[in-house]
């Protein structure tokens, strides 16, 4: 079964799974403000959407959060708040 977002988030949100992957650990724990802020966001925006309050996303570290992007990607695809995904996904792997 392929993914629930279209190619193009998929293919974006994989880009920066992999430029994540590749950072060293000191980069890493600098960048994860903006992931942790776009994490953040999505699952507000999703939230919102539904009719639900936002909840805090907490911060497991930067081995995770990668993690925790692609739920809150597809989440937010899924609520029906994902029309800017790509976008967003571009601008923070430049970020990275």
């Amino acid at each position: 079964m392929g993914s629930p977002t279209p190619q193009e988030v998929s293919d974006e949100l994989r880009r920066v799974v992999e430029r994540w992957h590749q950072l060293p650990l000191d980069h890493a724990l600098s960048r994860m403000p903006p992931v942790r802020a776009l994490v953040q966001s999505l699952a507000d925006r999703a939230a919102g959407a539904r009719g639900l309050t936002p909840q805090w996303v907490p911060d497991l570290g930067p081995a995770v959060v990668m993690d925790q992007l692609t739920v809150m990607v597809r989440d937010a695809w899924a609520a029906g708040v994902g029309a800017d995904l790509a976008a967003r996904l571009a601008d923070l792997r430049r970020a990275l």
